[in-house]
């Protein structure tokens, strides 16, 4: 119970923290990397990335192990004593008896192959591969959280669009009540503003629910727990074909900085050259390998007449060796494995063609709905000073009873409709430019 007032409690305060301030576009993208899961994932994946590099450096090192053996024997054994001259005689008789030995022992690799720096050079690249997704990552959500965030300005302006309509309705409804108590126009045309004004009330109530659905999307974007409160700052948009014509660049351009600096080219690039790492690792086993090897040990038997500290003194041991192990055959195992390496070059080198493809083709169709998008954003401009006019002359000839309701209401219905048209072909051609942007390496803002 505790629990549960207290974690309610903290909703309350962050929904409080929230109401109190207006996210910015960058704000709300900070916000999302920051408590992502899969950037998280990301992040996780960059972490052992620095560890597999860390154990690559270290195979370099020489290993160190020591070993402690203790056996028990029973029946026949060796006796040995120690005689006057310092020599050794031995007898044999039944006896329990019991040694220990201990022994420390060191092995490094002086050559195998170059494997151990093609394995130091491999890790490098996985470091910079993993380094790429989590670029990438972000790059996708930056850009996943500006379609939302438009999307919630696209819908507060319909709303203030909607808004501004029911308020002249209601003013209209007044004006059509003193024309027909004035005799200049029939009662059914009241009635028909009424319902006019009804439908207005009503497109009101549905712009706030689509409102409410867009910041509820939003704010799951960014792994909020509530959109209570939540709200964005509006930012100030003077001119929307001059801010945004630098955005729209011919394809060849724009492609020729994404393949430069796009982390998920860099990431297809940095499988290439780990998967060209991974065929001299394979190589590697064709040539001989050279090791050093140290040891120093010692032991202890209780048929022995020697102490247990002379023992471990006299019976010591030191050894240096060095192996050298030559290739003669495998069963073709390396041959396999380097022919394999060689297929994943390839392949990789496949995938980074696919990506080149795939990112130009993007990049075109970016550039031809942008170029669409400004063209309709044009017209549609256009459409609205048009609308307007009409409009205003149909409220002055509706004023003095020359226009009926029903040719009041078309022409309003016309204007809202090329305002909503209007501000969904202005955030459609903002999120193309946008996107140009992001493809052309530039930060995502409004």
């Amino acid at each position: 119970m505790k629990k549960t007032i207290i974690t309610g409690c903290l909703l309350l305060f962050l929904s409080a923290s929230f109401a109190q301030k207006q996210w910015t576009l960058r704000e709300c993208i900070d916000y999302a990397v920051s408590h992502n899961i899969d950037i998280q994932q990301q992040e996780i994946k960059r972490k052992n990335a620095e560890i597999s590099l860390n154990t690559a450096k270290n195979s370099r090192l020489p290993d160190l192990s020591a070993s402690v053996g203790q056996n028990f024997n029973f029946g026949l054994a060796n006796i040995q004593t120690v005689n006057s001259d310092g020599t050794y005689s031995t007898t044999y008789k039944n006896t329990s008896s019991s040694n220990s030995s201990i022994s420390l022992g060191s092995t490094v690799s002086l050559f195998n192959g170059f494997r151990t720096s093609n394995e130091i050079k491999a890790q490098e690249l996985n470091l910079q591969y993993a380094l790429a997704g989590l670029a990438k990552a972000k790059d996708d959500l930056a850009l996943n959280v500006a379609v939302y965030y438009l999307d919630v300005l696209f819908k507060q302006e319909i709303l203030r669009v909607y808004k501004e309509q029911e308020k002249l309705s209601a003013l209209q409804i007044q004006r059509t009540q003193e024309l027909k108590d004035a005799g200049k126009v029939p009662e059914s045309q009241l009635f028909d503003m009424i319902s006019q004004h009804a439908t207005n009330q009503k497109n009101v109530v549905t712009a706030a629910n689509s409102l409410n659905t867009s910041i509820l999307d939003l704010t799951q974007v960014l792994n909020i727990q509530s959109p209570e409160g939540f709200d964005i700052a509006i930012p100030e948009i003077k001119d929307v074909v001059s801010e945004n014509t630098a955005s729209i660049q011919p394809p060849h351009n724009i492609f020729a900085n994404a393949i430069a600096i796009k982390p998920v080219v860099k990431q297809a690039e940095y499988n290439v050259k780990y998967t060209e790492k991974n065929l001299k690792i394979a190589q590697s086993a064709y040539y001989p390998q050279l090791s050093l090897s140290l040891g120093i040990g010692t032991g202890y038997y209780s048929t022995s007449d020697e102490s247990f500290g002379q023992q471990l003194k006299n019976r010591r041991g030191e050894s240096i060796s060095l192996n050298l192990s030559i290739p003669i055959f495998n069963r073709f195992a390396t041959r396999n494995s380097v022919r394999t390496a060689r297929n994943e070059i390839l392949n990789s080198q496949l995938a980074l063609e696919s990506v080149k493809l795939s990112l130009y083709k993007d990049i075109q169709q970016a550039y031809y709905n942008a170029v669409g998008a400004q063209a309709k954003y044009e017209s549609t401009q256009k459409a609205v000073t048009a609308a307007e006019v009409a409009f205003s002359y149909m409220k002055d000839k509706y004023a003095v009873g020359k226009a009926t309701v029903f040719e009041y209401n078309e022409s309003q219905t016309k204007l809202i409709s090329s305002q909503s048209d209007l501000l969904q072909a202005k955030y459609d051609y903002i999120f193309r430019a946008k996107i140009l942007d992001f493809y052309n390496g530039k930060e995502i803002v409004l």
